[in-house]
């Protein structure tokens, strides 16, 4: 090994990004092993010169009377050779010449390097993508398999499981896709990145993205809900009073909501506005429609809410999802009335109450008949 040897392990550090200390040690103990193999178990330690490229071998050997084991002990007279200092049970350092060792130096030194390149570049690959989770990547799809999207990630190779898919899309080999990085983990073959396009987090980040405000910290996004393919709703709150949250985040001719809508297919999206009145904050849930009314009922975080007759599909919506998407932003079972229905549930219970009352009232009338008589 020399300057040569140097050379090359900088170089794989210049194109591989792994430092030539962090080699060198597992070189230098992959050397020992192999030495202890071809030369017996002995008590050796291998050093690189980090300037020459050098190879240095010592060996340490205990001083005893009479030897029993060649590899690791030798006689006074032996040592007393070496060094007049010495007595029986002190050990003594020499350096071993590496004539014979060369070539096998050579060879191991080539595996090792190998095997660590391996592992050093998926240290590092988790390294990068770890720090990642949370926010969007870019990727280019592969191929399906098993029904989940491999991504090429350039350094690394994504997953979207079908779970995280969301239900109106599909893509084909080549297409250009962001994905959220849900989770980092380390596998044989290298660290696998899970991806999700499904999670409403994936949604926060899209707006991210296209609404400056959102990044500056002026708008905070306060709650997301999706049912992912279909409809989602966010629910935005500004912290200056001259911003809007929702035209901010709609943009100029919604340009920017659309520009969410179209990463994803055209799922539909509610802007909505934040409030810290749950009475007003349930009403704007159900946006589209426009809502009459609103009372809560604290004891079991429910709410009934009226609406106009004509708005009554709308703030279910389609199978209910409106409604039920509206539920998981705020918290509250809501239980949405048309006005008739809430006019006929009143006269109805008015009949009722009259109905109960007529026979009170006519035994109250024979007892003072009675009372009279």
């Amino acid at each position: 090994m020399n300057t040569e040897f140097l050379s090359a392990l900088k170089q794989i550090e210049k194109e591989r990004s792994i430092p030539v200390d962090k080699l060198l040690p597992f070189i230098e103990d992959a050397l020992v092993a192999a030495y202890k193999k071809n030369f017996g178990d002995q008590n050796v330690t291998i050093e690189i010169d980090r300037n020459t490229g050098e190879l240095g071998i010592w060996q340490r050997k205990l001083i005893v009377p009479s030897i029993v084991d060649e590899n690791t002990e030798m006689s006074l007279e032996e040592a007393l050779q070496l060094s007049p200092d010495v007595e029986v049970g002190m050990e003594l350092e020499m350096e071993v010449p590496n004539r014979t060792f060369g070539r096998i130096a050579a060879q191991t030194a080539k595996q090792v390097i190998v095997q660590k390149i391996r592992e050093a570049e998926r240290e590092i690959i988790y390294g990068e993508y770890i720090r990642r989770e949370g926010e969007l990547i870019s990727g280019t799809v592969q191929r399906y398999e098993s029904r989940s999207i491999l991504v090429d990630l350039g350094r690394a190779e994504g997953i979207v499981p079908i779970n995280e898919q969301a239900a109106n899309e599909w893509f084909r080999h080549g297409d250009r896709i962001k994905c959220y990085v849900l989770e980092v983990k380390t596998a044989t073959r290298g660290p696998q990145v899970i991806l999700s396009r499904a999670q409403p987090a994936f949604l926060n980040k899209l707006f991210e993205l296209e609404v400056p405000e959102i990044r500056q910290g002026i708008i905070r996004v306060k709650a997301v809900v999706r049912e992912a393919g279909y409809r989602s709703k966010i629910a935005v709150k500004s912290l200056e009073a001259a911003v809007d949250p929702v035209g901010a985040c709609v943009g100029p001719k919604g340009s920017r909501v659309q520009a969410v809508v179209d990463e994803l297919r055209g799922e539909k999206i509610d802007v909505i506005p934040w409030s810290d009145d749950p009475i007003m904050f349930v009403a704007n849930s159900l946006q589209p429609a426009r809502v009459s009314r609103v009372t809560l009922y604290e004891e079991d975080r429910s709410a009934v809410v009226v609406v106009p007759d004509n708005q009554l599909s709308l703030a279910i919506g389609r199978e209910g999802q409106n409604a039920r998407l509206a539920a998981k932003l705020t918290g509250w079972k809501i239980d949405i009335k048309s006005e008739s229905q809430i006019r006929a549930a009143e006269k109805a219970a008015k009949e009722k109450e009259a109905a109960q009352a007529e026979p009170e009232a006519k035994e109250a009338e024979a007892d003072v008949k009675a009372t009279a008589e």
